[in-house]
């Protein structure tokens, strides 16, 4: 009889729980990784916090150590960063070290650089530095830098069509890039470059948050969109959604 009397509910105990989830496809593991597979798997409000934005997630560090005239700094800054940023500002901090292989020596009080491809390569790195000090923030420097290196014209012609199409006031910034301000803040460039580890060995060279690994390098170069959304903690804004479906060929 004592078996008799408590086998029922101990069935039951078991028997609900599988008849409430049974139509959950999803491992556990998964359960919150959307709003639709929570539903589906009736956990909407376990995952709540998840969704509303309760969920600790700092934005994606990205740096990108380059130089002017650099063709694949151009070709990487022009495609694959200017995508990825324009898409995701609000989820990546983005780094910029125009520097790049140049090397640099104490002459008195001040720093000599010698850059890969020559002294306008020496001065559009300064310019580019100094407007990152010169202009309010990356909204409007980064626009700048990327028109910069859309070009191969000398560094002061280029500052000075890219400052004019953005309606940028240019002259602090080649006052900068004159001065002994700039020439520290470039030196500031070549401490950050050297003191990268492992040490670089070509440019462009990324980092992502602190970290650079060939398998990083080439998931930048070609999908930047995508390492930026899988490495970031948070919900996903809708950017990462529509590169995920642009990259599968849909049934129609």
């Amino acid at each position: 009889m004592m078996t008799t009397k408590w086998s029922l509910p101990v069935m039951l105990i078991w028997v609900i729980p599988a008849v409430t989830v049974s139509c959950c496809r999803h491992p556990p593991s998964v359960w919150c990784s959307s709003p639709e597979i929570a539903k589906e798997c009736q956990v909407t409000k376990q995952c709540s916090s998840f969704y509303s934005g309760e969920v600790n997630a700092n934005p994606v560090n990205f740096t990108v150590y380059l130089e002017y005239l650099c063709p694949d700094c151009k070709q990487f800054m022009a495609g694959e960063l200017y995508k990825a940023y324009t898409k995701l500002s609000s989820i990546m901090n983005l780094g910029l070290v125009p520097y790049g292989n140049a090397r640099e020596s104490k002459v008195g009080s001040k720093w000599k650089f010698k850059c890969q491809h020559g002294e306008k390569e020496c001065l559009g790195n300064i310019i580019e530095t100094c407007s990152m000090y010169v202009l309010p923030n990356i909204s409007v420097y980064f626009p700048f830098i990327h028109c910069m290196e859309a070009s191969y014209e000398s560094p002061k012609e280029s500052s000075k069509k890219c400052a004019k199409s953005l309606q940028i006031d240019l002259a602090p910034i080649l006052e900068c890039a004159e001065s002994i301000v700039g020439n520290q803040l470039e030196h500031q460039m070549a401490l950050k470059t050297a003191a990268l580890k492992p040490a670089h060995t070509y440019v462009p060279w990324v980092t992502l948050n602190g970290v650079h690994t060939e398998d990083i390098q080439k998931q930048a170069e070609s999908d930047l969109v995508k390492l930026i959304c899988d490495t970031y903690k948070g919900p996903k804004p809708s950017a990462c959604t529509e590169s995920e479906k642009a990259r599968k060929c849909w049934k129609l």
